[in-house]
């Protein structure tokens, strides 16, 4: 016995943890939709979408009206005992339609106007909605005068009407979780996802895989009520724990998709703008001053702001550079073993350098100049060769240097 109870305590603890503090799934998958709300409301033509924003919708649901005190609270008000059960399992039973929807539109994409499509969408709709109306039909043929806020699945196991409302919802929950799960693993089996999306599904799977534990730890402990076994503490500690868990890693799934390609975007962003830093200071010597700066620019204004400041600068720099200089020193760059680009980038920095030094000119001289397109475009891999100065004068020293440009091309 005391075995028994130490083998039970971890799922016991987080029962216990998931009874106490059931916003904490509630408040992760609230979390989850209003991260995904601002999408979801301006593509909402978009069905996959649609699908995420119904299902996260309600599975929070079912968290906040799953716990002890709201289950209390509603019996109280409709003053119906255990009104509760057949409210959470309708809830449940429409998660579990939402879930295969969602395969529905994760599977055919934009065709969601074909016939297959619709025919599927109807056959779910219709089969979870009339599981839902039977759900409420058992319970009001059904004897339950005891309020049961946690137990109620093994209290009730044998109770007529009863007995066919448990085990309606948990074969609805089991089928859907079941084909939800093994699309998600097949899909990321596949490959042909990003980092962020791949990690995503492999939440969602696990995610799912605990709803199925869920379903066999509530299917066992009824089953043992049926043969006269009892088993309720799969039903009491095991199940509500791996829901718990269960809805924490599907917020996660959800989530880190979302979250990682922000994070990405914003890194990139805020990498590209730290890149540019050296020619910005070469152009901000060359004009004088720098950008006003702004308190609550956006990463990416002042990316933009940047980038804009430098080819402004830099544009009439650029039309009076040395053409015959820019191929003498990219020619030298190659000679020095870097691969075209850099070669390209490097003999963009001496020029630019050399126009610096050389001061203001007047651009009357200048005639139509150089094509600066490529130039103004390239700004990033030229702020980056201005990061090797000793590299930009060693280039520079062998274009310069007598007969070493044809000493290269030969």
């Amino acid at each position: 016995m005391e075995f028994a109870e130490a083998a039970m305590g971890p799922a016991s603890f987080l029962s216990e943890f998931y009874t106490s503090f059931w916003w904490i799934p509630a408040g992760v998958l609230a979390a989850a939709l209003a991260i995904k709300l601002p999408t979801i409301v301006r593509l909402w033509k978009d069905p996959l979408l649609r699908a995420v924003g119904g299902l996260l919708l309600l599975a929070c649901a079912v968290f906040v009206f799953v716990a002890p005190s709201t289950i209390v609270w509603v019996n109280r008000v409709t003053g119906v005992p255990n009104i509760s059960a057949p409210w959470v399992y309708s809830l449940l039973t429409a998660f579990c339609a939402s879930c295969l929807l969602l395969i529905i539109a994760w599977r055919d994409g934009l065709s969601e106007h074909s016939p297959s499509t619709r025919r599927a969408t109807r056959w779910v709709v219709s089969a979870y909605g009339g599981v839902i109306v039977l759900l409420w039909v058992l319970f009001a043929l059904a004897d339950v005068p005891v309020e049961r806020t946690r137990d109620l699945d093994t209290y009730y196991a044998n109770t007529p009407f009863m007995r066919e409302l448990i085990l309606l919802y948990l074969l609805a929950h089991t089928t859907a979780v079941l084909i939800t799960a093994r699309l998600i693993w097949n899909w990321i089996r596949t490959g042909g996802f990003d980092a962020w999306l791949r990690w995503g599904l492999r939440f969602l799977g696990v995610g799912y895989a605990l709803n199925l534990a869920f379903d066999a730890a509530k299917l066992t402990a009824v089953t043992a009520r049926w043969t006269g076994g009892d088993l309720d503490r799969l039903s009491l500690d095991v199940a509500p724990a791996a829901a718990c868990l269960s809805a924490v890693s599907i917020a996660v799934g959800f989530i880190l998709p979302h979250a990682g390609q922000y994070l990405y975007e914003r890194r990139r962003i805020r990498q590209a703008h730290r890149r540019l830093r050296p020619l910005y200071r070469l152009m901000r010597t060359v004009h004088g001053s720098g950008i006003p700066f702004v308190l609550r620019a956006s990463p990416e204004l002042r990316l933009t702001r940047r980038e804009t400041f430098i080819r402004d600068v830099l544009l009439p720099l650029a039309r009076r550079t040395d053409e015959r200089l820019r191929e003498r020193s990219y020619l030298a760059a190659l000679g020095l073993g870097c691969a075209p680009e850099r070669a390209r980038a490097l003999a963009a920095a001496v020029v630019i350098l050399d126009a610096v030094d050389a001061g203001p000119t007047d651009d009357a001289d200048c005639g139509d100049g150089p094509d600066t397109t490529e130039l103004l475009r390239e700004i990033g891999a030229v702020s980056r060769a201005l990061r090797h100065p000793d590299v930009i004068r060693e280039v520079r020293a062998r274009a310069l240097a007598p007969g070493d440009s044809a000493a290269v091309t030969e």
